[in-house]
């Protein structure tokens, strides 16, 4: 198919992918996602094997005149973290309703979203078959102003370690949470952070000894305490703050338990 001809048959197919964008907004608000039937999110008049998927995302975000939309959307995210983990560095744009069923979303901007690569190979293609299975939206979902990650100091044979999780706030409901969990399952949070915590434990080690030798317990503790304040502010769930805080918390660390 040329190039004219292809273009002239999707913009045929222009009311149909507003509706089908509106229908996406329509059940990302009621929660019904998941119910969304990938057969009315089809291109109208064009066959899965002309690849039109492909040469619309490539001629019209990347390389045509839709780039300053893919540009503003590539930028979005502060520092460039990617909005589905919280510790990557965006890379690409991650299709939320995967392009391979719904088609007629491939480039709609609420369905664009920033990613890291670990997170856009984690999610995928998948398509959601309960609500509950629906990863977060991070332009969708409002949630990163509540506090919902914790993380327990585990010491064991003289070490010490966080073990990440979600905690509900008491206004979440079921729904919500189960997303959550099944969020942080899907791109690996537990994991992700317990690594970087477990590193930022052996770079700030050293220093505690000298605090706990002038004052004890109670300023190690509020040394912690500042450090959870500094990085909690701005990111009530940066998994930096959640370990000072984590930290601050545990009697034993202050006490000089500080593993080694």
């Amino acid at each position: 198919m040329g190039a004219q001809k292809r273009r002239s048959r999707l913009t045929a197919a222009a009311d149909a992918v507003n509706a089908a964008g509106e229908d996406f907004r329509t059940a990302a608000a009621d929660q019904t996602l998941h119910t969304l039937a990938p057969e009315k999110f089809q291109l109208p008049g064009i066959g899965e094997e002309e690849k039109a998927v492909s040469w619309i995302y490539q001629n019209g975000m990347v390389g045509g005149p839709g780039r300053p939309i893919y540009d503003e959307l590539m930028s979005a995210p502060e520092h460039e973290r990617c909005p589905l983990c919280g510790h990557g560095t965006v890379s690409q744009l991650d299709h939320f309703m995967p392009k391979s069923s719904y088609p007629a979303l491939c480039v709609d901007p609420l369905n664009l979203i920033p990613a890291c690569s670990d997170c856009n190979k984690a999610k995928a293609d998948k398509r959601a078959s309960a609500i509950e299975d629906i990863p977060l939206h991070p332009y969708l979902d409002h949630i990163d102003g509540q506090t919902w990650l914790a993380a327990r100091v585990i010491h064991e044979d003289g070490s010490v370690r966080l073990e990440f999780f979600v905690s509900p706030p008491s206004n979440w409901d079921q729904v919500l949470t189960a997303r959550a969990r099944n969020h942080f399952r899907l791109f690996g949070l537990r994991k992700t952070y317990a690594l970087q915590a477990n590193r930022f434990i052996g770079e700030i080690r050293d220093q505690l000894p000298a605090l706990l030798a002038s004052g004890g317990a109670d300023i190690v503790r509020a040394h912690l305490l500042a450090g959870a304040t500094s990085s909690l502010t701005n990111r009530p769930n940066s998994w930096m703050g959640v370990t000072y805080r984590s930290l601050a918390n545990d009697v034993m660390f202050c006490h000089g338990a500080f593993g080694g």
